[in-house]
């Protein structure tokens, strides 16, 4: 397993990370419920076989169930084989308004103290925005209690993670964050606009969405027929799989991580 230096940051994670929601929650297509999920054992399992195949990444959020529990089961007595990355609680209620300006801080300390405990660590690798919008990133409360959480050593480094160019190119243009991790696959290349900003900058870029929830993958051979247009271009990428890239998920994997501005592409 390769290995790629984070951004200006000295941790070096594997180019494929692992994406630690469907370990915690059911989620993506075809997954209803618990009982389409992996087992606890199940999961630890794979957490251990992964990095035995030479994974070091791990992401992860307060919001994505057993997730993070599950890991510091896994890697209670390896925590020093791993980097760990997770992400804060939301700062949006289910109306979509933001917490008020003087409950931020105590929001961010406690969500992290949540995350620490469920890891069972006194530290993360990285400690991230989960769905950073331009409000978010523009209030300098969260950012100032992010930067102080890294000055005191208890993350290495903080993120933001995105959805919009608009988002990104703002977390970037900071020079706050570290780390970005941003939606980018075949079918959905937009943010590569920013890949050269970013590495100008100095700010490390993690991929997610990188199957599109499975879509490239044998999830997206047989969808529903509204979705038939979708279905029939991923089928395109047929043509191009050679003995390069024998199936569509190594050849979404490889085309991220053909651009030096990626650290790592996370797996689900």
């Amino acid at each position: 397993m390769n290995k790629r230096r984070l951004g200006n940051t000295s941790i070096e994670v594997s180019e494929i990370a692992f994406g630690g929601v469907e370990i915690g929650l059911p989620y993506g297509i075809g997954i209803q419920s618990e009982k389409d999920m992996l087992t606890e054992k199940e999961a630890i399992d794979l957490l251990h076989a992964s990095l035995e195949a030479g994974i070091n990444f791990y992401d992860t959020a307060r919001m994505y169930g057993n997730s993070e529990a599950i890991m510091g089961k896994a890697f209670v007595a390896k925590r020093n084989n791993v980097i760990l990355s997770t992400k804060c609680r939301h700062f949006r209620n289910k109306d979509g308004h933001m917490l008020p300006d003087k409950d931020l801080k105590k929001h961010i300390e406690d969500s992290l103290r949540e995350s620490l405990d469920a890891l069972q660590t006194d530290y993360v690798d990285v400690f991230m925005l989960h769905q950073a919008d331009e409000e978010i990133l523009d209030n300098e409360i969260i950012s100032v209690t992010f930067s102080d959480i890294r000055d005191r050593g208890i993350t290495r480094a903080i993120g933001a993670s995105t959805y919009s160019v608009e988002e990104t190119r703002k977390a970037i243009f900071s020079g706050i964050w570290d780390v970005v991790q941003l939606p980018f696959n075949l079918m959905d290349q937009r943010q590569q606009a920013l890949f050269d900003f970013a590495a100008e900058k100095g700010t490390g870029i993690v991929v997610r969405s990188v199957l599109l929830k499975g879509l490239l993958s044998d999830r997206g051979k047989v969808l529903h027929p509204a979705l038939k247009e979708v279905q029939d271009h991923i089928k395109d990428y047929d043509s191009l799989l050679d003995d390069n890239f024998s199936d569509l998920p190594s050849l979404a994997v490889k085309f991220a991580l053909s651009f030096s501005q990626v650290s790592s592409v996370l797996i689900g």
